[in-house]
């Protein structure tokens, strides 16, 4: 998916948005999600504040380089209502992200092209009423170096600007660095030709 080293996301739930066609109506909600098992607790807590409604359909996205993803049409006709809400994601490139559109029946049947219209709309409005951001895909060094080398490591790491997450200062020092994706390798490079500095990657 990504050939940048940058992705877009949502750091809090979006606004509660409502479409109606036809005496139905289609809440919309957007969430930050950084897990799969997050989804379950979410739906959870909106079936107990829409308990009257008939359908709970969601899409959620997961990754910025490996993506997972998932649509669910809850009772709706096949591809009627979790893929239309998928779509939005994709549309708006956005990732770590649950989109649930909540259905009240509105006595009249909309019709396969209907609820697709719909469906697509209520998640189009939670994405648009959500705070997108972008943000950098990173990847974490820990440097491990004795104190007499302190001088060596910080150089590089006030030279470009580097931003370090975590450090322990002692007899031996291991410093946690956060760099930009499209940079690591030149980074890693760098501290590797260092005498006696030891860089290696860190997954969280």
């Amino acid at each position: 998916m990504n050939t940048t080293d940058t992705y877009k996301t949502i750091t809090e739930p979006g606004e509660e948005v409502l479409f109606k066609d036809k005496n139905s109506k289609f809440f919309g909600y957007s969430f930050p999600i950084i897990s799969e098992e997050e989804v379950k607790s979410i739906i959870e807590s909106l079936k107990k504040q829409h308990h009257a409604a008939r359908h709970w359909c969601y899409a959620w996205q997961l990754g910025t380089e490996n993506i997972k993803y998932r649509s669910n049409d809850d009772g709706e006709p096949s591809n009627s209502a979790g893929q239309p809400i998928y779509g939005q994601i994709q549309s708006f490139q956005v990732t770590n992200i649950l989109i649930v559109v909540v259905r009240y029946f509105g006595g009249v049947k909309l019709g396969v092209g209907g609820l697709i219209n719909a469906y697509r709309t209520a998640a189009q409005l939670s994405l648009q009423s959500s705070n997108i951001l972008e943000k950098t895909i990173d990847i974490k060094f820990c440097i491990t170096f004795e104190y007499k080398n302190m001088n060596k490591v910080m150089r590089i790491i006030k030279e470009r600007q580097l931003k370090i997450t975590n450090q322990k200062l002692e007899l031996d020092c291991k410093m946690f660095i956060s760099v930009r994706k499209t940079i690591a390798n030149e980074i890693n490079d760098l501290f590797s030709t260092l005498y006696e500095v030891e860089i290696k990657r860190v997954d969280d």
